[in-house]
């Protein structure tokens, strides 16, 4: 019999792995690939590394499946709502099962497997909501969760006798200890992101996602933004993005496209700024001033900033520092 598992890279998919393969069953790791998870993935460090790790360990076979831009589409309308921030867990989970269908079609598989622990998450790990992401993705009966299945009805996996659902697991609720303690005993080490996560839950993100789609700019390209850098709202149609650290820096500059401008501290050290959108001098100008106000000005009340546009057109200006209680109300 062959499945198809879920594989984030973190502990609880990896252990529901463990176990079914262990009965026997034939699997083929799966992983989405979304622009919002929440591990590093500076240094091959990401998730599709961590799970692509975990499944050769385990010794099954390993696909990615990007689903960028149908997670963008929901992200923009979900019908089941946004959990705490910007977070549509409920309709993230019907679309990943509907691609996982998909899948385990065409590959011949009969059902597929996830991590998935009741209560481990309040949106979309209690009883009621699993039934309802299993129905709307057409998944009633198809998806075998391991580590809490006792706890579950039966699936057709376990009815038809495929695996046996004694040695299934009844795991619940948000600690991690059970799972950790299974680790131990199947030898299973180093496994980040236990937990997993999205950067959707967080505030600070979840502000600058709203602010793309208060404006209607939601693409890739800008979501790739979101993870560099201080966001900054000029205008409705212009924002100014300014490096931490010299690798943003060095990242931004890369990024910044024919119509963008580029702010650059000369004679001092400082940040650089990708400004992107509709800039008029007075806009040039303000950038300008956030710039200054990271440089490293000496005490002086002013910097130098190049501004550069596309290839050819460069300029220097002296820009006052803004005031910080100015810069704040400016930050995304």
């Amino acid at each position: 019999m062959k499945a198809i598992a879920l594989v984030s890279g973190g502990l609880d998919s990896t252990l529901a792995v463990k176990l079914i393969k262990d009965q026997g069953v034939e699997l083929v790791g799966l992983n989405f690939k979304t622009p919002f998870c929440l591990c590093d993935g500076k240094a091959g460090k990401g998730c599709v590394s961590h799970a692509q790790q975990a499944t050769t360990n385990l010794g099954i076979e390993f696909k990615v499946m990007s689903i960028s831009e149908d997670f963008l589409a929901v992200l923009k309308n979900p019908k089941h709502g946004f959990g705490s921030n910007m977070n549509p867990c409920i309709d993230c989970r019907i679309l990943k099962f509907k691609k996982a269908r998909e899948f385990m079609l065409s590959s011949g598989a009969s059902f597929i497997i996830t991590g998935e622990v009741v209560g481990q998450r309040p949106m979309s790990q209690l009883k009621h909501t699993l039934k309802l992401i299993d129905k709307e993705s057409d998944m009633e009966g198809l998806v075998l969760r391991p580590l809490s299945a006792q706890l579950l009805p039966p699936t057709i996996a376990e009815e038809k006798g495929w695996v046996k659902r004694d040695k299934l697991l009844k795991f619940s609720g948000r600690g991690r200890r059970t799972q950790m303690d299974l680790a131990a005993e199947f030898n299973i080490k180093d496994y980040p992101c236990p937990a997993g996560g999205c950067l959707l839950t967080y505030s600070g993100f979840a502000k600058k996602v709203k602010d793309l789609l208060k404006y209607g700019i939601l693409n890739l390209e800008e979501v790739a933004l979101l993870k560099l850098g201080r966001h900054f709202r000029l205008s409705d149609e212009a924002k100014l993005i300014v490096g931490k650290d010299e690798q943003e820096n060095e990242r931004l500059a890369g990024l910044a496209g024919p119509e963008d401008h580029l702010f650059l501290p000369s004679k001092v050290n400082g940040p650089g700024g990708l400004g992107r959108g509709r800039f008029n001098p007075e806009l040039i100008r303000l950038a300008s001033a956030i710039i200054s106000f990271y440089c490293d000005r000496a005490g002086e009340n002013s910097a130098q900033i190049i501004i550069k546009t596309g290839k050819d057109k460069e300029e220097i200006i002296t820009a006052e520092v803004i005031k910080e209680e100015d810069l704040e109300l400016l930050r995304i």
